[in-house]
């Protein structure tokens, strides 16, 4: 059985979907932690909830990078997924986890990299948009594509109604994303 850790830092929304794949048995995993750069994010109590362990770390510190590299390798994760951890993660962290950390984007990379990829998308004009589930390099949002799924933009679109519409399809992706990692040897 594979063991994920999760980071976050916000509502968890994302976290959540692959939980309930989890518990409903179509994911053969574990989730063995929780960590958060904020200490009231909700993914958090969710976490909590569900018996797993939450644990926040504070970013603003020297220490954090460190610290979190040690916190989550004590966890021996097959995985590291991030469902909107709104960090970049340092260069070593990523070496410790070579393609064992994964990515959920709300763009269809390489398209709008980075924050807001909504908003991009709806400045530059394209009519389809949607998620990207990747693996993590040292870039920002440039590693290998894992699946995408698209989303139309309508006319009217504002980012909210986008954002709402990506992010149903980000919940459907992400845990069969992780379903298929889980089922790999």
């Amino acid at each position: 059985m594979k063991r994920f850790v999760v980071l976050v830092s916000g509502r968890g929304s994302n976290f959540k979907a692959i939980l309930d794949e989890i518990q409903k048995g179509n994911i053969q995993g574990e989730i063995v932690a929780v960590i958060s750069d904020n200490h009231h994010a909700k993914a958090l109590d969710i976490a909590r909830d569900a018996g797993i362990e939450a644990i926040f770390g504070n970013a603003k510190s020297e220490e954090y990078p460190q610290w979190l590299l040690g916190t989550v390798q004590s966890y021996e994760p097959d995985y590291v997924l991030l469902a909107g951890y709104m960090r970049i993660v340092p260069p070593e962290f990523v070496s410790a986890f070579p393609q064992r950390i994964i990515n959920i984007h709300p763009a269809l990379l390489p398209s709008f990299p980075g924050l807001h990829g909504q908003r991009q998308a709806l400045e530059y004009g394209v009519k389809i948009s949607g998620c990207t589930v990747h693996y993590v390099d040292e870039g920002m949002d440039t590693g290998k594509i894992i699946a995408q799924r698209a989303v139309p933009v309508l006319e009217g679109d504002t980012e909210e109604t986008l954002s709402a519409r990506i992010l149903k399809e980000e919940h459907q992706l992400y845990p069969a994303v992780v379903k298929m990692l889980a089922e790999q040897e």
